[in-house]
């Protein structure tokens, strides 16, 4: 049997997936870990935890599905992105990595900003500078620990590190490599002007390539470890949000990726780099040769359900609560809700922002709260591809959504009327993991283009189009878009 595998390295769990040549799923295991927070805002991993759990979801997926590792004719990684991995001359880590969701690094973003300037930085890399990304934490190892910072020879990203563990080699593919603020967006490679400006030697970033893109071989010590055979070829891949869209088939413009989980993302690809002028969505180069995406995240999407239930009716269920919000009609009779429960990206990248239940009366009751945090969520959502449309993306003809908030048909019903886009969901739930194995696929010759291997392999589903109640919520959304502005001087004096 023909198969790729899919390596997925997330912020809780390493997951491995098989795939033959048909598209089908064959086997999936997984490896789950935890991370540390050293003090209030601070957000490590050990680097060794995402290693052990490679190895030891390769070999279970192997053994739950009889694999012999002559079978699997390449690998496809992808993973949390702008973790800072930082390695010594040996390969050793230096300390444990700082992740995305780390704060640490207000006063660096700020000191970025003052040594290039917003606006260059934004038209070099497509983005403002944000605690979330690579470049600070790296100002921040060097202005806190610079006996660190001096042991320093190799800075890889996360799934990289996996990268280096299997191959010995270093190296990055070009959407994980963006989304640290050290490319030239244009270019796709790294941009002598910031890192120059940033004090950060070129001989410690890894080399950068294309998703499809061989990088390197299993090595005898990942074969060791892994039970993979020594020789196999390991692509590049793709950060988590890129091989999601490539997995759901979001490769090319028109057609926007959702993902609807803790947090919440809205993709849409792009022919060239397109970019907010004011930074307020990301642009980053995809795992597709040749194109590149914008991006909006928000922090608190179907997170924002599960604070409600916890905050107030901690004894529902899900099912429960959306089936008493499918009583209320759109609008919830007047509620809105603003979902920034743990500060925002976008559209307004405020760490002080916060949620707020704005319109409350007796008449409302559970069910209205419930159907405007909804509602909240998607109104959040469209701000985020609002702006994408307004900086050149095309607006989309269909919307593929993944995650766990996409079980309700509620949901995927106040979404396609709020997007004023058709809903669809695809075959597999594996998301980034599956995307990492299309690209191996692609790597290893079964196909000659990401493109192809989409259409080949991917099954898309509408589950939901545009309603008459479009009118009832572009009134709503406009009133929600007067909350932030309105109330953000009240946040910022409440912190």
């Amino acid at each position: 049997m023909s198969l790729v595998l899919g390596i997925d390295t997330s912020t809780t769990a390493t997951k491995a997936i098989l795939v033959d040549r048909s598209g089908a799923v064959r086997g999936v295991a997984s490896a789950t870990y935890g991370y540390q927070t050293p003090q209030p805002l601070w957000s490590e991993q050990s680097p060794e935890s995402w290693w052990e759990g490679t190895a030891s979801s390769i070999r279970d997926v192997m053994e739950a599905t009889e694999t012999s590792p002559g079978d699997i004719e390449a690998v496809g990684l992808t993973g949390q992105m702008h973790g800072s991995v930082l390695l010594d001359g040996e390969g050793a880590v230096v300390r444990p990595a700082i992740l995305w969701n780390d704060q640490r690094t207000g006063s660096q973003c700020d000191e970025i900003r003052r040594r290039i300037g917003k606006q260059r930085l934004i038209e070099i890399t497509g983005n403002d500078a944000l605690t979330g990304f690579t470049a600070p934490k790296l100002l921040w190892v060097q202005e806190h620990e610079p006996e660190n910072w001096a042991r320093v020879h190799h800075v890889l990203l996360p799934k990289d590190y996996v990268r280096f563990r299997l191959t010995d080699e270093y190296a990055v593919d070009v959407a994980d490599g963006s989304g640290t603020i050290l490319f030239d967006l244009k270019s796709r490679t790294w941009s002598p002007e910031v890192i120059d400006a940033l004090g950060i030697a070129a001989d410690l970033l890894p080399s950068a390539h294309e998703g499809p893109d061989v990088t390197g071989i299993v090595s005898g010590d990942g074969s060791e470890a892994t039970g993979l055979l020594e020789g196999t070829p390991v692509v590049a891949g793709g950060g988590d949000q890129s091989a999601n869209a490539v997995g759901v088939g979001a490769i090319a413009p028109g057609v926007v990726a959702l993902s609807l989980g803790t947090s919440g993302v809205v993709f849409a690809t792009t022919d060239g780099p397109a970019v907010d002028p004011e930074g307020r969505v990301h642009a980053f180069c995809h795992a597709v040769p040749r194109r590149w995406h914008m991006m909006g995240v928000m922090l608190s999407a179907a997170g924002s359900l599960r604070w409600l239930r916890d905050a107030v009716a901690p004894n529902s269920s899900f099912d429960d609560l959306v089936a008493g919000a499918a009583e209320v009609p759109p609008g919830s009779d007047g509620l809105l809700f603003l979902p920034y429960l743990t500060g925002e990206r976008t559209p307004h990248p405020d760490p002080l922002a916060r949620g707020a239940l704005v319109g409350l009366t007796v008449r409302h009751d559970l069910r209205h709260m419930t159907r405007a945090v909804m509602e909240g969520v998607a109104f959040g959502l469209r701000d985020g591809l609002d702006l994408m449309v307004a900086a050149g993306v095309a607006a989309p003809s269909q919307i593929r959504a993944s995650g766990g908030g996409m079980r309700s048909g509620l949901w995927r019903q106040i979404l396609a009327d709020v997007l004023e886009a058709e809903i669809a969901v695809v075959g597999t739930e594996e998301g980034a993991a599956y995307g990492a194995s299309l690209l191996a696929a692609v790597g290893t010759g079964w196909f000659d283009t990401i493109d192809q291997a989409a259409g080949k392999v991917i099954e898309v589903k509408p589950v939901a189009t545009p309603s008459s109640a479009g009118e009832v919520y572009d009134a709503a959304h406009a009133r929600f878009a007067d909350l932030y502005p309105a109330l953000a001087p009240t946040f910022h004096a409440t912190d």
